[in-house]
């Protein structure tokens, strides 16, 4: 049966709010094809107060494509790959003294370092800290249009190198990638510049898995990464999500990028379990109407 639900607009440059659903139970086509919409217009959406088990939310997250599994399975489900935790807590249940995802404090597109890139992403907060732990989205359609003109003909013709292993040696991660996993995630190379596939909205698609610009000098190339991601995440372009226990949150990789802030670790608890999906294009089992400006 269809439920009843509202989309509010957040004040800041991305988010809006979904008040009266819960994704625990089946959703038709038509509630699909609103979510659709509204996360091409608001590249990211809060589910407030869900609660979800793992087959639940593997059943939602199914809906937004293809259920990436990750090279990195130190933090995967131990029956279910799809499932990536983030928990600073070890088996038994005590702070293992580490950050529960390292590479989530940089600025980032999920997935960007493969070949099957990130798509959409849903996040679902088990427990969270009581200060900090919290996640900051910057719009990267803003991001492009706030580039002077010599910007944006300078980085159209750019390429970038997105490299998972050296973005996770730039970190405090105590385990880094194994020899298996940088065999299965070679980088992946992508323009700077992009066109949203089902917006049509020029956007910036970087981040700091980006190791270089293919045809530079290498410190040249990071210097310009390390510029533009600044540039881009600018305050008036970011919105900060300050989540609470059960939100579940979803956002369209191909416009944003995020970073999580810190949080006492050592003493605290922060216990998300998090699904990606990849491709270029979300899926829809019912007739999406084209996005209205």
């Amino acid at each position: 049966m269809s439920q009843a639900f509202s989309i509010r607009a957040q004040t800041g440059p991305v988010g809006a709010e979904v008040v009266g659903l819960q994704l625990s139970k089946p959703l038709p086509a038509e509630t699909l094809a609103e979510l659709h919409r509204a996360l091409l217009r608001h590249q990211v959406l809060v589910f407030p107060d869900q609660s979800l088990d793992d087959e639940q939310h593997l059943e939602f997250a199914r809906h937004w494509g293809k259920l990436q599994v990750h090279v990195l399975d130190q933090y995967r489900h131990s029956g279910r790959p799809e499932i990536f935790w983030i928990t600073n807590l070890d088996a038994s249940g005590r702070p293992k003294g580490e950050h529960p995802d390292p590479g989530a404090r940089v600025w980032h597109s999920d997935g960007s370092w493969a070949k099957e890139r990130g798509l959409v992403t849903s996040l679902h907060a088990l427990k969270v800290p009581a200060t900090g732990g919290d996640t900051l989205y910057a719009n990267m359609y803003a991001a492009y249009e706030g580039l002077s003109a010599a910007d944006k003909r300078y980085l159209g013709p750019l390429v970038a190198v997105h490299d998972l292993d050296y973005s996770r040696r730039r970190t405090d991660a105590r385990r880094q990638m194994s020899e298996e996993q940088k065999r299965n995630a070679p980088p992946a190379e992508w323009p700077i510049v992009r066109m949203h596939p089902e917006t049509g909205r020029m956007c910036i698609y970087l981040g700091e898995h980006a190791s270089h610009v293919r045809g530079l000098p290498l410190e040249e190339g990071r210097a310009l990464i390390e510029r533009i991601v600044a540039q881009a995440t600018q305050p008036q372009y970011v919105y900060r999500h300050r989540w609470r226990a059960r939100d579940l949150v979803i956002w369209d990789n191909r416009a944003l990028l995020h970073s999580a802030t810190d949080f006492d670790w050592i003493n605290d608890v922060r216990i998300l379990r998090r699904m990606t999906t990849v491709g270029e294009r979300i899926p829809s089992g019912a007739a999406v109407p084209p996005l209205q400006s």
